[in-house]
């Protein structure tokens, strides 16, 4: 029987959790900002079609904003995450294998449950989903990840499809290859698709026609595993369980900018935490450290400044304290007075499971001047944040947070918050 993998793929998905809880807005331009109100992190169609880009600052398309009465909201993490857990239960329903690829998509293994009517089944899914979330979304079908990625971008693209391809017929298949762009595949970044247009390969179709060799050589075994995938060959197993992250970052914005040592120590400090907590969240340890501090991009009239430091460390650690220390030793040596900063990060890498054994030093006895791991401690306090929700902060350092990310636009938190929930009025 021919494997079938359906990708479900929810609509503008940020803005849909929004429009949920505001229907009268689907029908208007909606767009969703970064932390701190920067830049769209999310549109509706109606506001892409005004030509607002992905990721473009606010203040560049203030003028358009107001022009056309653009609704924004403050990014909503806890409404969005909580949103996703129920589509994502809802699809494990659908297949008893199950991939969740990101917060708003998801490969489902149909093989076998939905033939003969893919369609229809596809149609099911979006249906369901429709009713018990609210969240529109679109089904791509095929029996492969990438030419299920690949229905569902011509499902999104084009109405006629009614919001679910399936691209299991060759015929069918290879007249959608000759329309789409090279580029539009899944695993083919901008640079290849530059270089394939310089060799002539514009379309999917000219790229599904090539001889795997070749490609390979001339590339790597990722554009020739799409190739292979394209062609209907899988490639790339199903994941059922998502593998650690290799690297963990955590950085904003700030609502304003910083000049004092103190004040950047301390955000960063906050970010060390909530990165720490991640790591501890994936039973990891870090090996290396990474820190950056930066002026805005976006003001040139500004002094300048940006400087990064790394250090690896003796022993992994996913003690917060010792990774706020190493960070702050980092800092002193980096930071110049003079200069408004406007955002700060932290990334761990050097990722490997706490349970691996440790690389053993030859100067043990040396004092590194960090706080001795204490797993139980930091297990402990991950508990009480999870029953208290910011009940303990290991980054406390100073009470002005003045500068913490502003977010004035944003909407409650409809499903986590008893005090937020939606008031229903009877006439």
């Amino acid at each position: 029987m021919q494997p079938l993998i359906a990708l479900v793929d929810c609509n503008s998905f940020y803005v849909s959790c929004e429009c949920v809880f505001r229907p009268d807005l689907w029908e208007k331009p909606v767009g969703v900002l970064s932390n701190n109100d920067g830049c769209f992190v999310a549109r509706n169609k109606a506001l892409k079609s005004l030509g607002v880009k992905m990721g473009v600052p606010l203040f560049q398309v203030a003028d358009l904003v107001k022009k056309h009465d653009v609704q924004l909201f403050s990014s909503n993490y806890p409404l969005y995450a909580d949103m996703s857990s129920r589509v994502m239960s809802l699809l494990e329903t659908f297949s008893p294998r199950t991939e969740i690829y990101s917060i708003d998509e998801a490969f489902l293994d149909v093989t076998g449950i939905c033939q003969p009517d893919s369609i229809g089944y596809g149609l099911s899914i979006k249906h369901s989903i429709q009713k018990n979330t609210g969240i529109p979304v679109c089904v791509g079908l095929g029996p492969t990840k990438t030419l299920a990625k690949l229905a569902n971008f011509a499902a999104k693209k084009w109405p006629q499809t009614g919001g679910v391809l399936d691209l299991s017929d060759p015929v069918r298949r290879d007249k959608l290859m000759r329309l789409v762009p090279a580029g539009e595949v899944w695993g083919i970044g901008s640079r290849t698709a530059a270089k394939l247009n310089q060799i002539g390969i514009n379309t999917v179709w000219d790229l599904a026609i090539q001889p795997v060799e070749p490609i390979q050589k001339q590339f790597n075994i990722v554009v020739a595993r799409t190739l292979m995938e394209l062609n209907g060959i899988p490639c790339l197993k199903l994941e059922e369980i998502a593998p650690d992250k290799q690297q963990i970052v955590c950085s904003r914005s700030f609502s304003r900018r910083l000049t004092e040592f103190s004040e950047v120590s301390e955000a960063l400090a906050e970010y060390c935490s909530r990165a720490a907590e991640k790591l501890r969240y994936q039973h990891s340890v870090t090996g290396c450290i990474t820190i950056f501090i930066r002026t805005s991009p976006f003001n040139p009239k500004e002094p300048q400044y940006q400087r990064a430091a790394s250090i690896k460390l003796a022993s992994a650690t996913q003690d917060t304290r010792a990774i706020i220390a190493t960070a702050s030793r980092m800092l002193k040596e980096i930071f110049k007075a003079g200069y408004g900063y406007q955002k700060c990060g932290v990334q761990l890498s050097h990722i490997q499971p706490e349970s691996s054994p440790g690389q053993l030093e030859l100067f043990e006895f040396a004092d590194t001047g960090l706080p001795a791991e204490n797993r139980p401690l930091m297990k402990a306090v991950d508990q009480i944040n999870r029953r208290f929700p910011k009940a303990i902060s290991v980054a406390a350092t100073g009470f002005d947070k003045t500068w913490k990310a502003k977010a004035e636009r944003i909407s409650p938190r409809y499903t986590t918050d008893w005090r937020e929930l939606v008031g229903v009025k009877c006439g």
